[in-house]
């Protein structure tokens, strides 16, 4: 009953969200090859005994991998160069024998479901889905890790605190979090810095600023082209990146109660984003914003304005734009965006939401609980940010002279046995020495380019813009009944809202605004609203 109850509950939470120096041998094998080489067989038998004995009794487990169909020729996803050094240093540190199990990666969450459903799961799994997690932890699925946590999980403490809440229930830790990496925004706005010099104007530091740089583009059209289009979006039905960072600056998050409650995915609804709502409207009507947003879904028209040439702002992911930038620095001959703060609060300072330090929920199936130990033995390993590097770039890779790893190429990677994507194997923590340090991180972003589209000054003013008013929402494990049942839909509602409201004409704004509000609330919205309200009201 209670695998036929996990099914049922799984398979409603991703019905839902189809709508997120190496260890080295350790000192027992230096100390095993000293005594081979001092006294012979017998007493090597006696020490490899003890070394044994010392690292407690042997044990197997059984590790998710994804496959991504990049493995080196004459290799596998599960057993290649990669595979066997890791292998290699949890056997000798701890006695633990590792096989991996291997899932598509395009389809992971279905297959763990079905695995944990049908109790074939592996010791060890993982989703980057809140939703599967909490359905799995809540309808008895995982082991409890708390113990094992307390007792083998020290490197976890010090070194990926950060992110650990997220996998806890009723003071019950279930999951080992994964830590990100480099600290990131969700979404940044780049502006043509070409265009501000022609027009004389000086980088805007508010949003009445930005209104004024707008409204030059469209009347001056500094760049000549045919076809301007001051600020573009796309009209992508599954994220707000386009706006959301824009509205934001109008709500007054009084304190943290706020913040969790109209956290990023519901602050299109928070008290004085209509505000936001209605100035992008004005915007919208007076040809600041291009016309047919809405019906670029798939933001191929938005991507092509802007290499064309014909754009002067816009929002998106922090570093995607990258991609597209370069295309048009190289047509341009030169410097074109850069990126911009400019939406201001209320008292003149700015608010950035950042990624949060969590990512993925690494769990150990209930079937699996006789094994906690020796799966938290293993976490615990990679948590070291000397092993998590190795893991990630290979432990035959240099670091340049910021000390920033040197990956290797993608010949090398595969000439070697490596898969392509090592770091897949690294599911505790991405927070690597490096990952703290500006000088570092501006040397790889430099050294990634796969042509020379900026100078290093350009990354390093990039670090520093997007880092302004650096802010991240309180996260927390729960999710209410009332999420579960409607909050994908409520989600994809609010940015079909946000759409229809900025692009009617303004004399329509005030009534269609209420209709499609309580649209939102007849799909969910306030029971999701009051339901975070009494959560955080019950942990404070």
């Amino acid at each position: 009953m209670k695998k036929a109850k996990l099914l049922k509950s799984c398979v409603a939470v991703l019905a839902a969200a189809s709508l997120v120096t190496g260890c080295g041998s350790g000192a027992a094998k230096d100390a095993t090859t000293a005594t081979t080489a001092a006294a012979g067989g017998t007493e090597t038998k006696a020490a490899e005994a003890s070394s044994s004995a010392d690292k407690g009794e042997e044990v197997t487990i059984k590790v998710m991998i994804w496959d991504r169909g990049d493995a080196a020729p004459g290799t596998t996803v599960e057993n290649n160069t990669q595979t066997e050094w890791v292998k290699k240093q949890v056997k000798e540190k701890y006695n633990i024998n590792v096989e991996y199990v291997s899932v598509p990666r395009s389809s992971s969450d279905e297959k763990v479901n079905i695995m944990m459903s049908g109790g074939s799961a592996p010791d060890i799994v993982f989703t980057y889905n809140q939703g599967l997690f909490n359905s799995f932890a809540t309808a008895g699925g995982l082991t409890d890790l708390t113990e094992a946590y307390e007792k083998n999980g020290a490197d976890i403490k010090k070194f990926v605190a950060d992110a650990q809440n997220m996998g806890q229930i009723d003071g019950k830790q279930f999951a080992i979090m994964k830590q990100r990496g480099v600290e990131s925004p969700r979404h940044t706005a780049y502006i043509r810095q070409d265009w501000l010099d022609k027009l004389g104007m000086q980088m805007p530091k508010t949003k009445e600023e930005l209104t004024a740089y707008l409204q030059a583009v469209k009347d001056k059209n500094p760049g000549g082209v045919d076809n301007v289009i001051p600020w573009a979006m796309s009209g992508r039905n599954d994220t707000e990146k386009g706006y959301i960072n824009y509205l934001g600056s109008y709500v007054n998050l009084a304190g943290d109660k706020d913040a969790y409650v109209y956290s990023e995915a519901y602050m299109a609804v928070a008290p004085g984003a209509v505000d936001g709502i209605k100035k992008l409207n004005e915007l919208y009507n007076k040809g600041l914003i291009n016309k047919d947003f809405a019906t670029d879904t798939n933001e191929d028209l938005y991507k092509a304005q802007v290499t064309a040439g014909n754009v002067g702002f816009f929002l998106d992911d922090t570093e995607s734009p990258w991609n597209y930038i370069t295309v048009l620095n190289q047509s341009a001959g030169g410097r074109t965006f850069v990126p911009v703060q400019c939406f201001e609060l209320a008292d003149g300072s700015y608010r950035t939401p950042f990624e949060p330090r969590y990512g993925m929920f690494v769990m150990v199936p209930k079937s699996s609980e006789k094994k906690a130990d020796a799966c938290m033995k293993y976490l615990n390993w990679m948590a070291d940010p000397a092993v998590a590097e190795n893991i990630v770039f290979t432990a035959e890779h240099k670091r340049d002279e910021n000390g920033v790893p040197i990956k290797l190429s993608s010949e090398e990677l595969s000439s070697k046995g490596y898969p392509g994507t090592c770091d897949d194997l690294n599911i505790v923590n991405l927070a690597m020495d490096w990952t703290k340090n500006k000088d570092s991180i501006v040397s790889k972003w430099v050294k990634d380019q796969s042509v020379e589209w900026e100078t290093p000054d350009w990354f390093s003013n990039f670090y520093d813009v997007r880092s302004e008013g650096k802010f991240r929402f309180p996260v927390y494990a729960n999710i209410s009944q009332a999420e579960a049942d409607y909050g994908k839909n409520v989600e994809n509602l609010m940015v079909a809202y946000v759409y229809k409201l900025i692009s009617c004409t303004p004399d329509q704004f005030d009534s269609l605004q209420k209709t499609e509000y309580d649209n939102l609330v007849n799909a969910g919205l306030q029971k999701i609203l009051d339901a975070r309200a009494e959560y955080f009201d019950t942990i404070k």
